[in-house]
């Protein structure tokens, strides 16, 4: 699967011009939309199935500052699925390809009552689908 890429925008920074780390938080979600459209499972279908995905944990590592204009590249991998959550891994890099930054983050699958919801007999397709997609390529 190709980068997710994101262009800094000059809002996203603060006053001495460095990105504000809120926004890698966004990003990653940014990333997670666009793998799970990737693979055939926009949140949109999901939520018309009547499954949410709440994020239960987010991990966030920053490695190098970034800065207004500069292209992101952000790499999304499934790291971990099991029948009521999933953990997802994201590296992110400059246009040099240094890493500026890394994180994860957990979600479970609940139906919309809040009730957990075992995503394997739900819609085992799309699960057999993340563990498809399973991937350890997070190192670096």
């Amino acid at each position: 699967m190709e980068a997710y890429k994101h262009k800094i925008q000059y809002y996203e920074t603060d006053k001495m011009g460095v990105t504000h780390h809120s926004n890698y938080i966004r990003w990653m979600e940014e990333a997670r939309v666009y793998l799970l459209d990737d693979l055939g499972f926009s949140y949109k279908k999901l939520e018309e199935s009547g499954i949410i995905s709440p994020v239960t944990n987010v991990e966030c590592k920053f490695v190098h500052s970034t800065t207004f204009d500069e292209l992101i590249s952000i790499k999304v991998y499934v790291e971990e699925v099991k029948s009521v959550k999933i953990k997802i891994a994201y590296v992110m890099t400059n246009e040099e390809g240094k890493i500026v930054c890394k994180g994860k983050s957990e979600h479970c699958f609940l139906d919309v009552n809040g009730g957990f919801i075992n995503i394997s007999k739900k819609m085992p397709d799309f699960y057999e689908v993340l563990l498809k997609n399973q991937s350890e390529e997070t190192q670096g």
